[in-house]
């Protein structure tokens, strides 16, 4: 048989172009879609760190374990008002989000969220967190989350983050706003304690950032955003490392006097810890070793849950503490 004729039995029927297309997505499919490109914008993970410190302070203003209500209407609203902040700084931010492999995957980045839409999810969100702490709380701690959210957005992503390589230093201020707010939750007042707390988390946001920025260096470069290992040397930046690093730690023992010896264990060891691994992020730089500055991050997360759990356990225990009574 030539060449050019087929043979009957491998004729096979010729589909139209729509035929090789996937089916459409059902609506199921695309409001699934479309809920998790608006979970995306809040940033959960961020949402979860946030709260863990924010129980440890309210059972620290309590000296026990406050009612099981506050404690879910405290965590309600500040993980609103968070997703508020994280929301708004998406829309911000969504032009050099695109430019970042580490962010590119956002949902504004991406197109999957209109910008106008977001802006008013984010507006909505803290609107309703303020009212809702206001209303189950107290109305300082609604005026509290307000503040961070304000904070968070105006100075850190519009004024700070494209600005100055200052700009997590001080914009993470808006970071440790949840152990005020749920202090504030709890008493109604914002005591030294409380102050204590905000300056442990203050302390702490540099060394975790900066190794972060470390190991993303090109991207926020790519992007324009002067993060201090952008402009700095990384023996620069590790040297800030430790200066932050020693702050931190022995700032966090001002709590000792309204804690007890699972507290004192905790900060003396884990900050010990902290500043141990600081100092070894240095040397290696220092030597013209791979930094690996990701296990000094990762380490921040653990050491901050860590400490907060001992401030938790202390007072929910009820143990004696090492100096005068809150």
């Amino acid at each position: 048989m030539p060449n050019d004729v087929p043979n009957p039995g491998d004729v096979r029927p010729v589909l139209s172009p729509s035929a090789s297309r996937p089916p459409p997505a059902s609506r199921v499919e695309r409001g699934r879609s479309v809920l998790l490109a608006y979970l995306s914008l809040t940033k959960t993970r961020i949402i979860e760190q946030l709260l863990v410190v924010t129980v440890p302070a309210m059972f620290l203003a309590e000296r026990r374990i406050p009612s099981v209500w506050l404690i879910v209407a405290t965590l309600v609203g500040g993980a609103v008002a968070a997703a508020s902040a994280h929301a708004l700084n998406c829309v911000v931010d969504a032009d050099i989000d695109a430019l970042m492999k580490r962010t590119a995957r956002r949902p504004l980045a991406r197109g999957q969220v209109p910008p106008r839409n977001a802006l008013i999810f984010g507006l909505a969100l803290g609107v309703f967190s303020a009212v809702w702490l206001g209303l189950t709380t107290n109305w300082l701690a609604a005026a509290l989350s307000v503040s961070a959210i304000a904070f968070y957005v105006l100075v850190y992503t519009l004024l700070l983050k494209r600005r100055t390589a200052q700009n997590i230093v001080w914009g993470g201020a808006a970071g440790c706003m949840p152990v005020v707010i749920g202090w504030a939750a709890v008493s109604g007042t914002v005591e030294w304690p409380a102050l204590v707390m905000f300056g442990v988390i203050f302390f702490w946001t540099p060394p975790h950032f900066w190794a972060l920025a470390m190991r993303y260096k090109d991207d926020y470069a790519a992007a324009g955003v002067p993060m201090l290992p952008v402009v700095a040397t990384p023996v620069q930046v590790s040297r800030r490392i430790l200066a932050y690093s020693w702050t931190m730690a022995l700032w966090s023992l001002l709590l000792v006097p309204v804690t007890s010896w699972v507290y004192l264990g905790a900060a003396v060891l884990g900050g010990g810890w902290f500043v141990a691994m600081a100092h070894r992020l240095h040397a290696r730089i220092v030597a013209g070793e791979p930094a690996r500055p990701m296990r000094l991050f990762h380490l921040s997360n653990t050491y901050l849950c860590g400490l907060f759990l001992a401030i938790a356990v202390d007072a929910a225990l009820g143990l004696p503490v090492l100096g005068w009574p809150l």
